[in-house]
């Protein structure tokens, strides 16, 4: 739905119960590591995360703002993309699609870093900030 017609998820606008819902059964492995967290477990997110995380939505009226960006993607995903840059990839095993390295070395021929970490998902910054975060630099340093 959010690449196709994000305008019909208006209802993410009209109640912060249904947004909740939304971003918490975004899809299968978050909705497992948000259950975990309210179980009591520690997962690098906690309750707040979550709260805070909904609110900030909620407040700023932007979860259709932020569905439309994989309507306007009109790049295609699984496409080599020929980025020159210096690129970086950290592959978290709950993400959506786990980008294997010999497709991302082609995709990207100034790779730099490629990793795939223990755990994390498609919110990895969000979810693993002390792993996103490490991946970061580690990628960069080069680049100091």
């Amino acid at each position: 739905m959010m690449g196709t017609r994000p305008q019909t998820l208006t209802g993410l606008t009209d109640s912060p119960v249904g947004l909740a819902a939304f971003l918490i059964d975004h899809d299968t492995p978050s909705l497992k590591l948000i259950s975990r967290v309210f179980a009591g477990h520690t997962e690098g997110l906690s309750r707040d995360d979550v709260l805070d995380n909904t609110t900030l939505y909620w407040l700023t009226n932007t979860p259709i703002s932020s569905a439309r960006l994989y309507w306007e993607n009109k790049a295609s995903f699984f496409g080599v993309k020929g980025v020159s840059l210096p690129v970086a990839v950290s592959v978290f095993p709950d993400e959506i699609y786990q980008a294997p390295k010999s497709w991302t070395e082609k995709a990207y021929p100034n790779l730099i870093h490629y990793n795939r970490l223990p755990k994390g998902g498609h919110f990895a910054a969000w979810e693993q900030p002390r792993l996103f975060t490490e991946e970061l630099r580690t990628s960069f340093r080069s680049l100091r």
